[in-house]
């Protein structure tokens, strides 16, 4: 209780995971500079509830700098504007008050998007079925299109483990690029991790021990042919939905959306 302590609020995508990677790598790394044994000590909130409960505790709604007043205090300063910064600071802090993290924090689930890639010969065969299971899932279609996959596409989508297999490899990249595939930008709540929980597996043996309701339980036929892709996270999700829809969404822009191009 004799040492004062810093206390930090951060936001970004995918907080949680991205805060406690980049903590255990500055712990690891001062494990190996330290010399006395005296080692940065971090504590970090685990979940948005408790997130929530910290900052009502630790903050008031001063205490936040806004996206706006992060934005207009960025411009001054990289354009020496500093004392025509300052004077306008607190009539900018007004106008940025409904921009407050805990508003923020309070809004709850925001509506994302991610993006689900029907294989060859999948969706010909289970459109109907994709289609109803999506809209008893709630997710909203807003892009569609056929597309031939090329090469250096079918590569992207391929995981890590798969490239370093030169079998497997070649079996999926010759099955993705066989024949027309689906793709679709779907948006709703949380849709990246619900998308990926109901695909389950991407072995349909494996889904089909897991739960047969499953996607790929239930239209795959072995882990080439498996009959969907879904974006992993939400970076990848903002990497296909560049690259499958560059002409734009029939959707209003999500609000993380625009700060991830930012």
């Amino acid at each position: 209780m004799s040492n004062p302590v810093l206390v930090c609020a951060l936001r970004r995508i995918d907080a949680f995971k991205g805060l406690a990677d980049a903590l255990k790598r500055l712990t690891q790394c001062g494990e190996k500079l330290s010399k006395n044994g005296s080692l940065l000590q971090t504590v970090m909130a685990l979940t948005p509830e408790v997130t929530f409960r910290q900052a009502v505790l630790l903050f008031t709604e001063t205490d936040f700098v806004t996206e706006l007043m992060a934005m207009f205090l960025s411009y001054c300063l990289r354009e020496r504007l500093v004392s025509l910064c300052f004077s306008h600071l607190e009539g900018q802090s007004q106008r940025c008050h409904a921009e407050s993290l805990f508003t923020y924090l309070q809004t709850g689930a925001q509506i994302l998007c991610t993006v689900l890639l029907i294989k060859p010969g999948a969706w010909s065969h289970s459109l109907a079925k994709i289609l109803r299971k999506l809209d008893l899932e709630k997710f909203r279609v807003v892009g569609m299109k056929h597309i031939n996959l090329q090469p250096d596409i079918a590569l992207g989508l391929l995981s890590s483990e798969v490239k370093q297999d030169p079998a497997a490899f070649e079996a999926h990249c010759s099955y993705l690029t066989s024949g027309t595939a689906l793709v679709l930008c779907l948006q709703r709540p949380n849709a990246v991790k619900k998308l990926i929980d109901l695909l389950g597996p991407e072995d349909p043996k494996l889904a089909q021990a897991q739960d047969p309701f499953l996607w790929r339980a239930q239209c795959g036929i072995n882990a080439v042919q498996n009959a969907f892709y879904g974006s992993k996270s939400y970076q990848i999700a903002v990497r296909d939905m560049k690259l499958f829809f560059p002409e734009g969404l029939c959707c209003a822009e999500c609000q993380t959306l625009e700060e991830e191009e930012v």
